[in-house]
């Protein structure tokens, strides 16, 4: 197994490679062209991008630059929240499906949940994957309570819950209750933003496979059987954290990672954001 072979079958049916790349702050088409560049070169299929970015344009630049076949890539966005509601929401995908150049997206995610239209985003996420402006819809963000709350009008639950994942923040209970209904979870900031690389536990494990922290990091996230999306601009790095496959992490130390655990987020809480109908 390696990066480029390595798919999650998605609840609809669809393939998503499990391992991907993230463009958060991926700015300048140079830039994003080498970033690309380097990590479709080292078999990264995945390219999550979003509206909150500002960067569809250049990710769609660069593949028509690159001369990367469409159906040889999967590619996600989010609607940001000024863009929820039943017609905002259906625009603002049409606007970036021109920015990108596609005639699609392969999965459409609500980047993150919020009260004010809730319900009436999910309808045009759910019509939008009938006229085949998106191949599969997800959500962001979401934690069980949004999700049994969407579970009471949605006519199709989504395949996706991406969230911040990561060994300060493990998510068991959200894991399992995705698992139990169908819903892959992705991890965002699966490195923790850094924070999480210096705890020794993980510089013990890293050394005696011949691995670096973040590698074992990735590694475990491969394990745990979520999807995860690691960003950098680095060529060396982007190889290095597709280079996770020749290795496997014992049970014991799958739980000493585990228990690194300590609720830490490096972002919103998804419920004052729901709240407050914004990030903050």
């Amino acid at each position: 197994m390696s990066i480029k072979d390595n798919y999650l079958t998605l609840a609809d049916g669809n393939q998503m490679p499990q391992e991907g790349f993230g463009l958060y702050k991926v700015d300048g088409q140079q830039t994003m062209n080498d970033a690309i560049q380097n990590a479709y070169n080292d078999g990264y299929r995945l390219f999550d991008t979003a509206q909150l970015y500002g960067n569809e344009d250049a990710v769609g630049t660069a593949f028509k630059q690159l001369d990367i076949p469409r159906d040889q890539i999967f590619v996600t966005t989010k609607v940001a929240e000024e863009n929820q509601g039943y017609d905002k929401a259906i625009a603002s995908v049409k606007e970036s499906l021109k920015k990108l150049q596609m005639d699609y997206v392969d999965l459409l995610l609500v980047h993150w949940p919020i009260e004010r239209s809730f319900f009436e985003t999910w309808q045009a996420f759910e019509d939008m994957k009938k006229e085949g402006l998106t191949k599969s819809i997800g959500v962001s963000n979401f934690e069980m309570i949004h999700l049994q709350y969407l579970a009471t009008q949605a006519n199709e639950m989504p395949v996706v819950d991406q969230v911040e994942l990561h060994p300060l923040l493990t998510q068991k209970p959200l894991l399992k209750f995705n698992q139990e209904h169908h819903i892959i979870t992705q991890a965002w900031s699966p490195l923790g933003r850094g924070a999480v690389l210096g705890e020794d536990v993980l510089k013990e494990i890293a050394a005696a496979h011949g691995k670096s922290t973040a590698q074992v990091i990735l590694r475990w996230h491969l394990q745990c059987g979520v999807s995860f999306i690691p960003k950098s601009v680095h060529e060396a790095r982007i190889a290095q954290n597709a280079d996770i496959y020749d290795f496997k992490l014992s049970s014991a130390e799958m739980e000493k990672i585990n228990a690194l655990n300590k609720y830490q987020r490096t972002g919103d809480e998804p419920e004052l954001v729901y709240e407050y109908n914004q990030q903050y």
